[in-house]
């Protein structure tokens, strides 16, 4: 346990299954903390920077409302705020905040970066989404299911859809460690990398874990205990593969049939958001405008139903920052 304090949180491979389970056991503690009103300020006094070259709604909320609880200062770096690498090296950054600060949260493109602000800062620097990794969202995931499940054991968490993002690359990773089947539903084209595969099925040949990589939804989702989605693609990317992309993914929808597919009464639905199951936003109605859909990864009966624990776990992003925050920052263990 001694050996969190002063470490950095870049990517959950860096750690054990112990460790994990350590973080992912404080996070219900620190929530039962916070439900009861019980203050639980193990950062008093530290100061804390949020970088942020990715816009985030989910990741700033949570940093700024753990660093508060935790009795900490957040100042938060927006992108026209930090340049890294433009104006200033990654590694002059590095050492300039790890004076100021206690330490430092990244949100951005490139697990070079975070790797070379937590090689340069002198402080724990924590890694809140890059391209390759989302290690915040997989205590928050984990948590999630711990939390509904009580155990991880004999279990099995399915993703469905583009497979080829940060979130389906950890989660299958992670799942591993934890020795929890991992099963990925995804066209032949967005399944995850090569090496990411290798590297989950080394940790599964370790922990037991089964994986399952195929592109045959049933196969995928029978029996198993929770499905996850994410979106098929941001408004940043190319419009060009946007019809590509629907035409491929369309039958990995989650909807009330697929769930009816898994023959399990209890399989619960995850999604880290935001989620595309209505016209309620701009991007839905664009594409329901361009090509005729009304809802795309996820349906809004699924979305908001029985099934659904999106807002635990969207809330739960809040109380596992809080345990990475107060294991590598403070004197907790």
């Amino acid at each position: 346990m001694q050996s969190f304090k002063g470490q950095s949180f870049l990517k959950t491979s860096d750690f054990t299954a112990d460790e994990l389970l350590t973080l992912i056991d404080f996070t219900g503690e620190l929530k039962e903390k916070k439900n009861r009103g019980i203050p639980h300020p193990y950062l008093k006094g530290k100061n804390l920077a949020l970088l942020f070259e990715k816009p985030s709604t989910r990741t700033r909320a949570a940093f700024s409302v753990a660093a508060c609880d935790l009795g900490a200062t957040a100042e938060y770096f927006g992108q026209g705020d930090i340049h890294l690498g433009v104006k200033e090296s990654t590694e002059d950054t590095a050492k300039i905040l790890g004076r100021m600060y206690d330490g430092i949260e990244f949100r951005g493109y490139y697990q070079q970066d975070v790797e070379t602000l937590a090689n340069h800062a002198g402080v724990p620097v924590w890694n809140g989404l890059t391209n390759e990794w989302h290690p915040t969202q997989m205590i928050a995931d984990f948590f999630t299911l711990k939390e509904t499940w009580g155990t991880f054991e004999d279990k099995t968490l399915t993703y469905i859809g583009d497979a080829q993002n940060n979130v389906a690359q950890d989660l299958l990773v992670t799942g591993a460690i934890l020795g929890i089947n991992v099963h990925i539903a995804a066209p032949k084209t967005l399944q995850p990398d090569i090496k990411i595969q290798e590297l989950a099925q080394y940790h599964a040949n370790k922990s037991g874990s089964k994986i399952l990589i195929t592109e045959d939804v049933q196969q995928a989702v029978f029996q198993t205990d929770a499905i996850y989605t994410d979106v098929w693609f941001s408004m940043g990317d190319d419009q060009s593969v946007y019809q590509s992309r629907i035409e491929q993914l369309l039958p990995y929808q989650v909807n009330e049939k697929m769930l009816t597919t898994t023959m399990n009464p209890d399989v619960i639905v995850l999604h880290c958001l935001p989620a595309f199951h209505d016209l309620n936003t701009e991007v839905g109605q664009k594409i329901y405008e361009q090509f005729g859909i009304t809802e795309m990864e996820i349906t809004d009966q699924v979305f908001r139903g029985d099934h659904s624990v999106v807002f635990d776990q969207a809330e739960n992003r809040l109380h596992s920052i809080k345990s990475i925050l107060s294991v590598t920052l403070g004197d907790i263990f």
